[in-house]
C-alpha cells in the first residue's frame, strides 16, 4: 500500500496500533502451563476489544486467531489445547489484524522462564537484526541489499536464515506487493522499497534450518534440518529517510 491522504496515514497507525498491543499484553500474560489455546483466546479478545478481526482467521480460515509457535515449530503454528507451555520453551506469537479496510502485521519470539535451552542469543539476534534491518531502509534502496544485510549479520552470529519466509507489502490487505522480502541476497532482485509505501519486514533467524516444511495439519512449518527458529516483524511506513515504525507499541 502507499499512503496518499491523511485517512489512509491513521488508518494504518489505528490498526497497527491495535495488534502492537495485542501482542505486547499476549506476550505478559504468557506463563508456564498454559495451553497455546488459552493464550490465543485471549488474544482473541483483546483484538475484539479493539474492533479489529484476526487477518489468519478471517483471510485463510486459519483454526486460530493468532499463530503461536513453540519449540521446533517455525511458523503459523495452530494454538491448541493440547500444547502446554514449559519452562524453557521458545514461543513465536505472530499476531495481524483488520480494522476499517486496513490491515497490520506483527510478531515476536522470546523465551517462556528460564533460557533453559540456551536459546536467548538466537531470540535477541533475531530482534537486533530486525531493528538494524529497518534502520537502513527508505525510499529508493534495494529490497536485495535488506536480504544481505539480514544474511550477512545472523551469519556473523553463527546463525542461518530460512530462505522461503520473507516479509511483504501490506494496507489494504494482508499481503501485497512487495512481496518476498527476503533474508538473503538475490542479486537477481532489483525492486527497491519505496516512498510513502507500507511493508511489514521479519527476520527469520535459525540454528540449523535454511527452509521449511509443512507439518500434517497443513498449516504448521518446521525446519527442513531442524534446531530453532526465532521471528521478530514490525509493520512500518517508508519514508525518505527513517521509516516510521508503525507498530512501535509491541515494545520489540
Amino acid at each position: 500500500m502507499v499512503i496518499k491522504t491523511e485517512e489512509e496515514l491513521q488508518g494504518m497507525k489505528k490498526v497497527s496500533e491495535a495488534v502492537a498491543l495485542t501482542l505486547l499484553k499476549m506476550r505478559e500474560y504468557t506463563q508456564i502451563g498454559m495451553s497455546t489455546k488459552q493464550l490465543d483466546e485471549y488474544g482473541r479478545q483483546l483484538l475484539e476489544a479493539l474492533v479489529a478481526k484476526s487477518a489468519p482467521f478471517e483471510t485463510y480460515s486459519f483454526p486460530g486467531y493468532s499463530c503461536i509457535s513453540v519449540n521446533e515449530e517455525f511458523a503459523h503454528g495452530v494454538p491448541s489445547d493440547k500444547i502446554i507451555l514449559k519452562n524453557g520453551d521458545i514461543i513465536n506469537i505472530d499476531v495481524s489484524a483488520e480494522l476499517n479496510g486496513f490491515w497490520s502485521d506483527n510478531g515476536c519470539s522470546f523465551i517462556v522462564g528460564e533460557d533453559v535451552q540456551g536459546l536467548q542469543h538466537l531470540v535477541d539476534t533475531s530482534k537486533e537484526i530486525l531493528l538494524a534491518a529497518i534502520s537502513q531502509i527508505s525510499g529508493g534502496v534495494k529490497i536485495s541489499d535488506i536480504g544481505k544485510l539480514i544474511e550477512t549479520k545472523a551469519k556473523q552470529a553463527g546463525y542461518t536464515v530460512i530462505r522461503d519466509l520473507g516479509g511483504h507489502g501490506i494496507g489494504r490487505s494482508l499481503h501485497e506487493q512487495p512481496d518476498a522480502i527476503m533474508n538473503y541476497y538475490d542479486r537477481c532482485d532489483n525492486r527497491r522499497f519505496r516512498k510513502d509505501s507500507v511493508v511489514a519486514i521479519e527476520t527469520f533467524i535459525s540454528t540449523k534450518s535454511t527452509n521449511i516444511q509443512t507439518e500434517s495439519d497443513g498449516w504448521t512449518f518446521t525446519g527442513s534440518n531442524g534446531g530453532f527458529v526465532a521471528q521478530h516483524e514490525h509493520t512500518i511506513l517508508i519514508t525518505s529517510n527513517k521509516p516510521i515504525i508503525l507498530t512501535a507499541s509491541n515494545k520489540i
